[in-house]
């Protein structure tokens, strides 16, 4: 007995019993398999055994909104005389199953998810690729600090933000907002050399779309080298002289990988370069010169409107970060920070368990999608990963493999009742909406004060 009481096919009771709708997306028979090939399986029969800790990690990615406690009680049916686990004892249960599971698990569970008939999913048989950063904050303990820093900024050089910053860089399917993988942060790398890591997982069918803080001689030539394309924007700085001019304006140029390669042209590396402005006054950058980069040099098959157009599908990747950050795991006045886990290992588990919930989110939104004929534009991310917190705790505890399929087609059913309208032409002006705070911002010296000596009625001295 191993997380669950048994495979789910017979119907005896699991221990994780309101989580029985997730077997839809992930099997019992698979959480132990990582278990196993982790070297975490548990010694002794017990509720915080190592797959019950993996289902739990997972439920803390869906249920972002309480502490692991309430994780645990909305995991688990009410049984008389029963006593919830301590956080403590959560706690250690999440220590001795480590991170290695769930890396093994998100390899295993996350896949591409589009096919060429999906709106926005692929173009000229390239499916169509994201890699983004972002941030999450964590809770401010001195392992987090050392493990992830806190980030710069304030009034004066020395100054630091309030929580250590967790961030990390993600390859992400378009068309389906699925995150294939990502990688986290190690100080002081910068994104683009984190994201040469993700490389490994680009096939030759991969078309990657990228913004300009990514723009760089060795990931741009990783990129080729493993068979995919890119088509990235880029600032004004790098030098991009023209060589040849193609029949659409955009023209040929070179990259190289240092300036000395340049003043030599040596080890150059062919791209075409697309220049353009946006002729709208209502629109941000109106009247700017904008730079296109790509790999894709054959003008005639590839017009450069059509690029140009296409590369707003990188804002798809964009969504999926406010998916993550904003709506699946926002921060909320009892919860200052994105993040719960109070340990860098505790931080990196989370974090998968975040990025697996999501998966599943966005599986059943595309599930219903298909089954219902609807482009998985037109569902709502909010809507779904709503309903899924409601219709969970209700799937059938002792579920055989036909009440799970009824469970499950019901709920695709109702993600697919409410699309969402069209998106409108909107506009998106660069500014904040909320202004700075008057208040000094909290330094390291502020972290573990020493302990009062006296009471507040001690210190009182009346003149």
């Amino acid at each position: 007995m191993d997380g669950w009481s048994d495979s789910g096919s017979t119907g005896v009771e699991r221990f994780g019993d309101r989580l029985v709708g997730l077997e839809s997306c992930i099997s019992p028979e698979l959480i132990e398999q990582v278990v196993r090939e982790s070297g975490r399986e548990s010694r002794r029969k017990c509720r915080l055994n190592s797959s019950f800790t993996v289902w739990l990690v997972l439920a803390m990615g869906l249920l972002t909104d309480v502490p692991i406690q309430g994780v645990y009680r909305r995991s688990r049916c009410f049984r008389e005389g029963e006593r919830i686990p301590t956080r403590a004892a959560l706690c250690k249960a999440r220590q001795r199953l480590g991170t290695k599971p769930l890396l093994l698990l998100f390899r295993e569970v996350v896949t591409l998810l589009c096919c060429p008939e999906v709106a926005g999913g692929f173009y000229a048989g390239w499916r169509l690729m994201g890699i983004d950063g972002v941030s999450f904050t964590a809770p401010c303990t001195p392992g987090n600090i050392r493990a992830f820093g806190l980030p710069k900024g304030g009034d004066t050089a020395q100054s630091t933000g309030g929580f250590p910053l967790v961030s990390k860089v993600s390859l992400v399917e378009l068309g389906s907002h699925v995150e294939y993988a990502f990688a986290l942060r190690s100080q002081p790398q910068g994104e683009a050399t984190i994201a040469r890591r993700l490389v490994k997982h680009l096939t030759p069918e991969m078309l990657v779309l990228l913004d300009a803080g990514f723009f760089g001689y060795c990931l741009l030539k990783m990129i080729l080298g493993a068979g995919a394309q890119f088509l990235e924007n880029v600032s004004k700085t790098p030098l991009l002289t023209p060589h040849k001019t193609l029949s659409d304006g955009s023209y040929l140029s070179r990259i190289y990988a240092s300036t000395r390669d340049r003043e030599r042209d040596r080890r150059g590396t062919i791209v075409r370069v697309i220049r353009y402005q946006l002729e709208d006054s209502q629109r941000p950058g109106h009247g700017q010169t904008r730079r296109l980069v790509t790999s894709l040099l054959d003008a005639t098959a590839h017009p450069a409107q059509t690029l140009i157009v296409l590369y707003h599908q990188r804002w798809e990747h964009e969504l999926m970060n406010d998916e993550q950050k904003t709506h699946q795991d926002p921060r909320r006045p009892h919860k200052p920070t994105h993040l719960r886990s109070e340990t860098p290992a505790g931080v990196v588990q989370e974090m998968y368990g975040l990025s697996l919930a999501h998966f599943v989110i966005r599986k059943t939104m595309f599930d219903a999608a298909a089954h219902h004929d609807l482009d998985p534009d037109r569902l709502s991310f909010t809507g779904a990963f709503q309903i899924l917190q409601t219709r969970l705790p209700e799937c059938p505890p002792r579920a055989t493999p036909g009440q799970l399929q009824t469970w499950y087609q019901n709920l695709l059913a109702e993600i697919a009742d409410e699309p969402v309208p069209l998106r409108r032409n909107r506009i998106n002006p660069r500014v904040i909406k909320r202004g700075r705070c008057k208040w000094p911002g909290k330094k390291p010296i502020h972290y573990s004060l020493a302990p009062l000596k006296k009471t507040f009625a001690e210190s009182i001295l009346i003149h």
